[in-house]
């Protein structure tokens, strides 16, 4: 699973947690993005400025969760 694969199939779940805006008001990257296998699910994160951003793809659901 790659980030680009999230990004597709997260549009109508979290259609706003990859767009350009949301990216740039949080320093962020799509090249920068961890994924790892967590259970049925995929754990992605991104170092920050401030802490990292962390959550799971939920791959049954097409959801971004927190926890």
């Amino acid at each position: 699973m790659t980030i680009q694969e999230i990004k597709e199939r997260t549009k109508k779940t979290s259609p706003y947690f990859f767009s350009p805006d949301t990216m740039k008001y949080f320093h962020q990257s799509m090249n920068r993005w961890t994924i790892t296998k967590d259970g049925t699910r995929f754990k992605i994160s991104q170092k920050m400025s401030l802490g990292k951003t962390i959550r799971y793809f939920n791959p049954m659901n097409n959801k971004l969760e927190r926890f």
